[in-house]
């Protein structure tokens, strides 16, 4: 027992692993080095005590500019973005038992995607200016993630849902929603602009503090949403009998967690794209640390995934200057070979 810590929080308490509270801290200070080495990167480098005194507001007019306006609404957008998809990846995983679930996989990423270029070829003039607030665009991408998540789950209902189902019906979803975007790009106004297929890609270019304050308290607030349903999505990967004998309501839960997925992943697609496989790294990454209670493994990997996504955008907007690679590419040059890594060894 004196390997644990006991958290109380008003009426609720936990006992939490001293490892895992290490392992967590270690990530927390190495997430805010790399957050600050980041910021600092570019054309013009700046040392992290530059950084940390003009985020602070104590820096001069030329670091602000630079810092403040152009790097850091990318960087924390990166964050943002990383915790979103490494925590959807996570309860997608726990949620169907299978290891090689991810947003991406199951056509949830896909569904956002299309409900974002749908949005912009609706709602862009001939010279792609959008018509409408650009807030508008969470919503838009929640509801195309929310139409692929409710056809998925209809799909897949047949005296309840399977985990094994949900996989399968998942992976054509995915293609079909690959298919429908390449198609409302081509017949829509933005299909001259190759920001588009960047954005396809996945990438934070462009990202600013106006952004910033439309998907930040989405992200914070699903987080939190996230965290508090873990002891559901550990009883849940029991198993479907146990869960029902512990007094789960499996398939009202399963439908919650989906939709929770589909909050954080439609509200990070809808601003960075469809950057690939974080999803299902994070969460692997974070399970070989501190074991599969979601407790712990949920704030790890978010911690992991805003790694990822920022280390990816940092290579991508410093090594092949002056061009700028989406970070999507990264994240999938690292993704996909670890994918049918995992397919290899869970073969049988």
């Amino acid at each position: 027992m004196n390997k644990f810590k006991a958290v109380r929080v008003g009426r609720f308490s936990t006992l939490i692993h001293q490892k895992v509270i290490l392992t967590i801290a270690v990530f927390f200070f190495l997430l805010l080095v790399v957050f600050l080495l980041s910021t600092g990167m570019g054309e013009t480098f700046f040392n992290p005590w530059i950084v940390a005194k003009t985020v602070l507001g104590y820096g001069d007019s030329f670091h602000e500019l630079v810092i403040n306006s152009f790097r850091l609404p990318r960087i924390v957008m990166a964050l943002l973005v990383g915790m979103s998809l490494g925590v959807a990846g996570a309860i997608l995983q726990g949620l169907v038992r299978n290891p090689l679930a991810a947003p991406d996989m199951m056509g949830i990423t896909g569904g956002a995607s299309v409900g974002v270029v749908l949005f912009l070829s609706l709602f862009s003039n001939k010279s792609n200016s959008l018509t409408v607030s650009i807030e508008w665009m969470p919503v838009s991408a929640f509801l195309g993630a929310l139409l692929v998540t409710l056809i998925l789950y209809m799909l897949s209902w047949k005296k309840g849902v399977s985990p094994l189902t949900l996989v399968l019906v998942g992976v054509g979803l995915w293609a079909i929603t690959k298919a429908f975007t390449t198609l409302f790009m081509v017949l829509g106004p933005i299909y001259q602009a190759s920001q588009a297929n960047i954005w396809i890609t996945g990438t934070v270019y462009g990202a600013n503090w106006r952004n910033i304050a439309v998907l930040a308290p989405i992200t914070f607030v699903l987080l939190i949403i996230s965290f508090v349903l873990s002891r559901i999505i550990n009883i849940h990967e029991l198993g479907e009998d146990l869960a029902q004998n512990a007094g789960s309501k499996v398939q009202k839960h399963r439908l919650l967690l989906l939709i929770l997925c589909t909050g954080l992943v439609g509200s990070a697609v809808a601003f960075a794209g469809g950057i690939g496989f974080v999803g299902l790294m994070a969460p692997h990454i974070a399970r070989r640390l501190v074991g599969s209670s979601f407790g712990a493994l949920l704030p790890l990997t978010a911690l992991i995934g805003a790694l990822l996504v920022i280390i990816a955008d940092t290579i991508g907007r410093t090594a092949f200057l002056p061009v700028e690679v989406p970070a999507g590419v990264f994240t999938a040059a690292i993704g996909a070979p670890y994918f049918i890594f995992l397919l290899f060894r869970s073969k049988k």
